[in-house]
């Protein structure tokens, strides 16, 4: 579709009156983000509603400052509303999430003549169910509960967290509409074993034959989503629509046009959503509870019935898994190289190449053909129980067994299918090592996958498979995992292939100044068009990046002492000063040294929730007192401390991937393998991306000053230091030597 001049005019009448109507001035760089959006969008070309020009990504990196929402949402609007597509923004936080929702689009309608609708679309696991919390309430006074097996499927062991009074509350509150029935609106932070029993999935839920129907939170949400011009989404919601083939929750892939926020999460998430793993001792007393819920559900369904007979085939099938999971755990326990130390109770074993000793291998097949025929079995059960909700037929199963038991099989029916993926990935051994050919992995992947490998002109490593034996004080477990290694092909064949267009944009997409780690990780088309918009901070006068004088490395034996001693010198003077650490438990050692002499001056990010972390933080700083945060990974990340709140940022270590990460390893093994240099290929971009994320948490507009300084001289000590530090924003430096 070519950008016509009426579209061209909507783009640009919509920017002139937000910047009017906001009394702001336009931003060099937000401009050149709506134009190559625009543009971008312009060129496709498409016939009857469907692409015909190539598969491509629009990959924005912006930083902060450039109002990146704002740019995206003036240049995609009007082109989606002119081609009839739905526009689907996802984000990687709730957080980003709520504020396009409450704050951006209502700002932009506002101020603008663009005339649009959206919705905001989270998993039905974010939402209340009333079924169950009325079901709660109903058990906690009736402890003999025909429909207790529900929560003896996840609740803890012992007491069960959350009071009565607490549900209640609840009801109260979404009844009397305070409450919308989404987590994330509930006025505290709700622990997951308490959320977990007042809220479902898809195999639990039972859709309008549920008594709550009318009033469900998770439907009531839904509603506008077909109509909507906008939906609000985020990566793991977009991913498990892909993964159920697209189109299931959101727009089909080719209706819509994606906008990926906080895109450089979008690999990761990916490898997140497709992984699999099962603990075997515990999936053993998983099955215990569904014997007992078995037991319990016997006297509900007549004898001869074909829902009967199925139960009985459940305890058959559960059986058998139980039989093969015991000597799948004897062989892993007895026959893998476990190494434990004095200071951890767990080892870790990861299989090269992903191929599986011969024994084990065998015994996962059969784990597979087993916990297939469960999963089977169950299914058949829960459409007996379903069937039953037809009032329009006559069925061997009452509604209000039915009503009472579908939910609890449905829960046992989805994790039945959670262990049969894990199988599934473990039987793919043979197909998943190196061969001289592709043909049959190519066929098994799809033709996507297989465009995608020609495409980027290698082939895809295998995928990562590693166990976890864990020690307690009186039992252990080992858990089997498997996880691809990368997301090219499984985001190329389900999303970028399909997409109508997909932009992609962060503050952090680069690494090392170029595009070449995120286009290999996410399987970006090669028709794909990048841009790096320019700052409009002036670096060099805003900030320094230091460097002191150390003697010590932080390799060395002494570092953390060495930390301990030269930290207080760095924050003297400073009212607001982050200091990030790469090892959680150097950083409780550090602050246990220094605490006593410093108090009320330092807090670290896992002292409380982050919100009230940062809420102290800024009490303090108001004031007038000085404060010092205690942070890693997610605080080097995902933290705005705008102007006063953050004068100083610390970075005690570079920000090298922990050795021991079996999918890192994996990758690693591949690179090699290929001629590579695993530590330039990927440690040190990595590296670079985490330490521009750090660095970035400084300057949150153009008014902010500060400095930021590296303890780890290995920046300035070892030839890819010069990369790391070229890779910062242009900063002043000083450099002590």
């Amino acid at each position: 579709m070519a950008l016509t001049d009426e579209i061209k005019q909507q783009i640009q009448q919509g920017y002139r009156d937000v910047l009017a109507g906001k009394d702001v001035r336009a931003r060099y760089g937000q401009r050149l983000m709506i134009a190559e959006i625009a543009r971008y969008m312009g060129d496709i070309t498409e016939n009857d509603g469907q692409r015909t020009s190539p598969a491509s990504a629009c990959v924005v990196e912006a930083g902060t400052g450039t109002g990146k929402t704002l740019a995206y949402l003036i240049a995609a609007i009007p082109v989606a509303k002119a081609l009839g597509k739905t526009l689907v923004i996802s984000t990687a936080t709730v957080a980003l999430q709520d504020q396009i929702v409450l704050k951006d689009l209502p700002d932009l309608r506002k101020h603008s003549n663009m005339d649009f609708s959206w919705t905001l679309a989270k998993g039905r696991g974010r939402y209340l169910c009333m079924s169950r919390l009325e079901a709660r309430l109903h058990d906690e006074g009736n402890g003999d509960s025909d429909t207790m097996p529900l929560f003896l499927l996840d609740g803890p062991k012992g007491e069960e967290p959350g009071t009565r009074a607490f549900f209640e509350e609840m009801l109260a509150s979404y009844g009397s509409r305070k409450w919308d029935g989404d987590r994330d609106h509930w006025p505290e932070q709700i622990p997951d074993d308490v959320w977990r029993q007042v809220t479902t999935d898809h195999r639990q839920c039972t859709n309008r034959h549920c008594s709550y129907f009318d009033s469900c939170a998770f439907f009531d949400a839904r509603k506008d989503l077909d109509d909507a011009d906008i939906v609000v989404a985020n990566h793991d919601l977009v991913l498990a629509d892909l993964a159920l083939g697209g189109g299931a929750i959101l727009p089909e892939p080719e209706n819509a046009l994606f906008i990926f926020d906080e895109a450089h999460h979008l690999p990761d998430k990916a490898l997140n959503h497709f992984a699999a793993s099962v603990p075997l001792n515990s999936t053993r007393q998983w099955l215990k509870q569904l014997s007992q819920a078995l037991t319990k559900m016997q006297p509900f369904l007549a004898p001869g019935t074909q829902a009967a007979k199925t139960l009985d085939r459940i305890s058959g099938a559960s059986r058998e898994v139980d039989q093969v999971l015991t000597r799948v755990y004897d062989e892993a326990e007895q026959n893998t190289g476990w190494e434990f130390n004095e200071e951890r109770r767990t080892a870790q074993w990861r299989y090269p190449e992903g191929a599986l000793p011969e024994a084990l291998a065998e015994l996962s097949a059969e784990a597979r053909i087993a916990t297939a025929n469960l999963v089977r079995h169950l299914g058949a059960l829960a459409d007996e129980l379903q069937g039953a909700f037809d009032e329009r037929k006559d069925h061997e199963i009452d509604r209000d067994t039915a009503e009472a038991w579908y939910p609890v099989i449905g829960s046992f029916h989805s994790r039945a299918e959670d262990q049969l993926r894990l199988w599934v990935a473990w039987c793919e051994q043979g197909e998943a090592k190196p061969t001289d050919n592709e043909t049959e992995s190519d066929e098994a992947e799809g033709d996507g996958a297989s465009a995608a490998k020609k495409r980027t002109g290698y082939k895809s490593p295998a995928p990562a498979r590693w166990a976890v034996r864990q020690r307690w004080d009186h039992a252990e477990d080992i858990t089997l995992y498997s996880s691809p290694v990368l997301a090219d092909s499984l985001l190329y064949s389900r999303l970028w292939s399909r997409a109508h267009g997909s932009v992609l944009t962060s503050a952090t997409l680069t690494a090392l100044g170029r595009f070449d780690r995120l286009r290999a990780r996410a399987g970006l088309p090669e028709s794909s068009r990048y841009l790096v918009v320019p700052s409009s901070f002036r670096y060099g006068e805003m900030a320094t990046v230091e460097v002191p004088a150390m003697s010590i490395m932080p390799t060395d034996d002494t570092f953390t002492d060495a930390l301990v001693e030269r930290l207080p010198d760095l924050w003297a003077g400073e009212k607001a000063t982050l200091v990030l650490f790469t090892s959680r438990r150097q950083m409780q050692q550090v602050r246990d040294a220094l605490a006593p002499e410093y108090p009320d001056l330092i807090i670290t990010q896992d002292d409380m929730a982050k919100g009230e972390v940062l809420r102290q933080h800024c009490s303090r700083v108001d004031e007038g007192r000085p404060s010092v945060l205690f942070g890693v990974a997610s605080f080097a990340e995902g933290i705005d401390l705008p102007g006063k709140y953050l004068h100083h940022v610390v970075i005690t270590r570079l920000p090298f991937s922990v050795p021991d990460d079996p999918i890192e390893a994996s990758l690693a093994e591949w690179v090699t393998q290929r001629g590579g240099n695993p530590f330039m290929e990927i440690t040190v971009p990595d590296a670079s991306i985490k330490l521009v994320q750090a660095v970035g948490r400084l300057l949150r507009t153009e008014q902010d000053t500060g400095r930021v300084t590296i303890l780890d001289r290995r920046i300035i000590a070892r030839r890819y230091g010069q990369l790391l530090l070229d890779a910062l924003p242009p900063f002043r430096r000083v450099i002590e030597y």
